[in-house]
């Protein structure tokens, strides 16, 4: 008898169990978050649902990427088909295009108060604001920066305790680092030169303005480099390889396959390539702010991937999504997006610590974003193959750098306007 007790209210505690589960399961929300395929971005969220969801059981974060040439076109396709994401990730410069296609909706200001906002984040967040709304909020922000190869400063003869400061400091470096085979094929790049890659933003925010120009005024509306400022900073990162010879546009396919293969001994690139280069075993490398001019100005491209929410994300979804959206832009969330993708904070109280302004590798980085430009690009992908196809009639068809600069100019003008409402 007593057994049989014991066994009913055994039963009776695991039914009530699996009831007690069941309901669980069932008032569970789960929503969806999309990214593009970067490995260590994909890794970092898949840490930050891991952390989320503990702290929240209630709610199921499903995470879905797509490769990057893919990620817009698939967004806006899921969009019109009612399937899109709750919570997503977007480049600052697709925000007009997002917005404009019904894809997001403002951040509730409930959960996001505007002071708030503009008290913490560093300033470039603005690029997220349109009519007194705020559409995104991103986890951390990138800069750009000088990486270089160590152990091929030292092989040139060069110090590698003093990377060049100036940019022709850059020049004479990288011309003693170069190496070419007997028809006189780039073997190793001095630098690379990879317009596709993060050159295109160092010619328009940098070298432009260095030469003495601005790229555009009127709010990055009006398009203002047809200059002799913009065709001299054409001409000098064209002669790179028409002359100096330090390199040449598509070695090794992608600047970064270059530097990791240590055939390279410097490249232009961003915060989110720490990740990637920390696993390079071959050589040592370091970090430096981008190169001064002759009279000592500096100047750096900052942006962002911002999160937004989806624009028919609405009820018990669109709670979680807030939920998820402030988790992500916590300064929790931060700490693990810079060690993993290496991506800098967005929050200026997690990103300026002593710790990070006197390291190595993120201190330059920093000090970049303290005089960098963030493009409010139209139409990003335009814009930047625009760049792209400017630099390639110079090297590849021989057009002079002032044709080119003025053809550029005005077809990105016919872009930007035609990107007005």
């Amino acid at each position: 008898m007593e057994a049989h007790m014991r066994k009913s209210v055994l039963l009776a505690g695991l039914v009530a169990g699996f009831s007690t589960f069941a309901f669980n399961a069932a008032q569970a929300v789960e929503i969806e978050y999309w990214q593009y395929v970067f490995d260590t971005r994909v890794k970092a969220m898949d840490q930050l649902i891991t952390d989320f969801q503990t702290k929240n059981p209630d709610i199921t974060v499903k995470q879905v990427t797509f490769p990057y040439a893919d990620y817009q076109t698939r967004v806006i396709a899921a969009n019109m088909s009612g399937n899109g994401p709750d919570v997503m990730q977007l480049f600052y410069g697709w925000l007009d295009k997002f917005a404009a296609g019904g894809i997001l909706q403002p951040l509730p200001a409930d959960a996001f108060p505007h002071e708030k906002i503009e008290k913490e984040f560093f300033p470039i967040v603005s690029a997220m604001k349109r009519d007194g709304n705020y559409y995104g909020l991103p986890t951390a922000v990138r800069s750009l920066a000088l990486f270089y190869n160590k152990k091929l400063f030292t092989e040139a003869g060069l110090d590698p305790s003093k990377p060049p400061q100036t940019l022709d400091e850059f020049v004479a470096a990288a011309e003693k680092i170069a190496k070419h085979d007997a028809a006189g094929n780039v073997t190793v790049a001095g630098s690379t030169l990879d317009m596709t890659g993060q050159d295109h933003q160092w010619w328009r925010e940098v070298l432009v303005r260095q030469f003495g120009g601005e790229p555009y005024t009127d709010n990055d509306t009006k398009v203002t480099y047809n200059s002799e400022a913009g065709a001299q900073a054409l001409k000098f990162y064209t002669s790179l390889q028409t002359e100096k010879k330090i390199g040449a546009a598509g070695f090794m396919d992608e600047g970064q396959a270059a530097f990791r293969a240590g055939k390279a001994g410097m490249t232009i690139d961003g915060t989110f390539r720490l990740g990637a280069f920390s696993t390079i075993k071959d050589f040592e490398w370091g970090v430096t702010e981008l190169p001064a001019n002759k009279d000592g100005l500096r100047s750096n491209y900052a942006s962002y991937f911002a999160n937004g929410i989806g624009a028919k994300t609405t009820g018990e979804e669109l709670e979680a999504s807030k939920k998820f959206l402030t988790y992500l832009t916590s300064p929790e969330a931060m700490a693990i997006w810079l060690k993993v993708v290496g991506e800098l904070p967005a929050l200026r109280s997690a990103a300026l610590t002593d710790a990070n302004l006197k390291d190595p590798i993120y201190g330059p980085f920093l000090k970049g974003l303290e005089y960098a430009h963030t493009t409010m690009f139209k139409d990003e992908l335009g814009q930047r193959q625009n760049a792209i196809d400017m630099t390639n009639r110079v090297l590849l068809e021989g057009q002079s750098p002032e044709d080119s600069v003025k053809q550029a100019a005005e077809a990105e003008q016919e872009m930007i306007d035609a990107a007005k409402p």
